[in-house]
């Protein structure tokens, strides 16, 4: 019997000579083994702070290289980060989308010019009169009236 130290924890063990010559006797038990197979990385939910285990699997495969510890925390980041106008993943210009950017946005359905509040007469207005820029500091409510009056200006 030869006598080796554990590769993981140092303890002292003792193998066999046709053990040791084809590569075994490494580790002193199988939790030693099994530590030594974990080749992944603890770290942080990107969302919460959580600590976390992924398996260099989950490197490879992350486009994002952002992690999480569960669906929830996945989703509210993406609510608090992307989801909302230019950053929505489907977004184009939002040219059809003004009304509901304004309502989004918390602006109060009233005309800025006259302040009248009845919803079928009201029409986004782009103050930069550029039908691409949807910021919300570009965006307002006008009347019809008050809407063609400011672009005849």
């Amino acid at each position: 019997m030869i006598k080796k130290r554990c590769v993981i924890c140092g303890k002292d063990i003792y193998i066999k000579n046709c053990h040791a010559k084809i590569g075994w006797g490494k580790y002193c038990s199988k939790k030693c083994q099994a530590k030594a197979q974990i080749k992944g990385k603890w770290l942080e939910c990107d969302y919460c702070g959580k600590n976390i285990y992924r398996t260099p699997k989950d490197f490879k495969r992350s486009k994002s290289k952002k992690f999480f510890c569960s669906v929830s925390c996945h989703c509210s980041w993406e609510n608090k980060n992307k989801r909302c106008g230019e950053n929505a993943p489907n977004w184009i210009t939002g040219q059809t989308t003004y009304r509901s950017l304004l309502k989004r946005y918390g602006k109060k359905e009233e005309c800025a010019g006259c302040g009248i509040t009845d919803r079928r007469i009201l029409v986004v207005h782009h103050k930069d009169s550029n039908r691409k820029n949807n910021k919300p500091e570009n965006l307002g409510w006008l009347c019809r009236n008050c809407h063609c009056l400011a672009h005849l200006k």
